[in-house]
């Protein structure tokens, strides 16, 4: 049995847990079996949001937390824990990525339509080609500069820096489309980056996202073994019901892409988008 809630203690150094970014409320409940060494996963006492309580800052991310730095450490600790059997499953679920490739990007166009297309946290990876045109931000110094010449050659641009600041540099309606692509659970300030997809998209426009599941069964059964925690660069974790909440309140229409296998799906992937203009 695991042990029950308790109020969420100190964060370390005596720095201050941020209050819930869904509502500004303080009333936090440790949740231990989802944490893991100084990293505070709380939910709120008032709205039921999940999130790290004690995130770092977005300059720490740029270069010292970077996802470049973090990722291989992260997937080399994952795979020591795992068995043979789950090692075996990760290399088969890889090869499967690889070989959908070209279905994959099918899916998005079918999804989002054609034109210009801004990927929020794209890496150094370009995905999409004609008929997108790709746009990008990204928080790591190092992959922005590799995905801005990549992008440049295609039409677009990649920028430097946090989504939720960068996004507003575009002017209104500039987009047909925005990927969130494992992306919202990074970023602190989600409600003012949704504020901003709104904003820089065309009427009728749509984003994509796609953010861990914190209430698939696996999550339930995994504690904090559960691979949609990282620590300490997931900062948000979503619901189906938190995310149609955060999406609906910044304006846009709700839809979930994996209605039918959401509760075995460790993640989420719906779309959000901008009513037209009337």
């Amino acid at each position: 049995m695991s042990a029950p809630p308790q109020q969420i203690a100190p964060a370390p150094q005596g720095s201050a847990l941020r209050p819930c970014p869904d509502c500004g409320g303080k009333d936090l409940v440790a949740l231990p079996r989802c944490s893991r060494d100084e990293w505070q996963v709380c939910r709120c006492g008032d709205c039921g949001f999940v999130f790290l309580g004690n995130p770092i800052e977005y300059a720490a991310l740029e270069e010292d937390f970077a996802w470049e730095t973090t990722f291989w450490a992260e997937d080399a600790r994952r795979a020591g824990a795992r068995g043979p059997l789950r090692r075996l499953a990760a290399r088969v679920r890889g090869l499967g990525y690889r070989l959908r490739g070209d279905g994959i990007m099918r899916r998005y166009h079918r999804l989002l339509g054609p034109g210009r297309i801004l990927d929020i946290g794209c890496g150094d990876v370009v995905r999409f080609d004609a008929p997108f045109v790709p746009h990008g931000i990204e928080l790591s110094r190092a992959l922005a500069a590799k995905a801005d010449a990549i992008m440049r050659a295609r039409g677009g641009e990649c920028l430097q820096g946090p989504g939720a600041e960068r996004i507003f540099d575009w002017p209104e309606g500039y987009f047909d489309s925005v990927m969130m692509h494992s992306y919202l659970e990074h970023e602190t300030d989600y409600p003012r980056l949704l504020a901003g997809c709104l904003r820089a998209l065309r009427p009728g426009g749509r984003a994509f996202i796609r953010v861990p599941n914190f209430a698939a069964l696996n999550r339930m059964a995994s504690g904090n073994r559960w691979a949609g925690f990282r620590y300490p660069d997931h900062v948000n974790y979503f619901t189906p019901a938190t995310l149609r909440r955060a999406v609906e309140r910044a304006g846009f229409h709700f839809k979930l892409v994996n209605r039918h296998k959401i509760w075995l799906d460790d993640n989420i992937q719906a779309l959000a988008i901008k009513p037209a203009q009337t």
